[in-house]
């Protein structure tokens, strides 16, 4: 037993084996990047002017978006003011088809709707005329029909609301009696 078994015996390292060590594998050396020239000035005026340029743009869009925005919200503010007068110009309205017997009470009231139609005028408040013209659903709203032989098709016979527009816009539909 004076021979060990080698599978007992300790393994020996050999000075001429070298040691393995755990590595990760190398990557591969990187190649350094070939330094950028510095931009010339003409590079750097382009690109300040392209920035300005976009910049001025945006800025344009918004101006114009903003004054798209002002004007539809002064169009609908008006629309809502002048709507919120036009009872007042029905009992008006009613008030002159009525009579009265006290003439100096009649004038009064024809002086207060021509002012008040005056200031509809001012404002761009159109009416829209409706007896005898052809009916038209976007400008009418037909409550009653009648059949009636000496009126022609769809004619417009008897307007029981005034309608207005305001520009292109219809502010309240003309209330009326349709033929045939």
């Amino acid at each position: 037993m004076a021979k060990k078994n080698r599978e007992d015996a300790p393994e020996k390292k050999d000075a001429e084996t070298p040691e393995v060590q755990d590595k990760a594998p190398e990557e591969p050396e990187k190649k350094p990047e070939p330094e950028k020239a510095e931009p010339t000035a003409e590079e750097l005026l382009a690109e300040e002017k392209d920035k300005y340029v976009r910049l001025y743009a945006e800025y344009e869009n918004y101006r114009k978006r903003s004054a798209k925005e002002r004007e539809a919200l002064y169009s609908q503010v008006k629309a809502d003011t002048v709507a919120g007068f036009l009872p007042v110009y029905d009992n008006l309205e009613r008030a002159l088809k009525t009579g009265c017997a006290d003439e100096a009470f009649l004038k009064g009231v024809e002086m207060t709707m021509t002012q008040l139609q005056g200031v509809f005028e001012k404002l761009g408040l159109k009416p829209i005329e409706a007896v005898g013209k052809p009916f038209d659903a976007n400008l009418h709203n037909a409550v009653m029909h009648v059949e009636d032989e000496s009126y022609g098709e769809n004619e417009v016979v008897e307007e029981f609301q005034k309608g207005f527009m305001l520009g292109d816009k219809v502010i309240r539909f003309s209330m009326v009696k349709v033929a045939n």
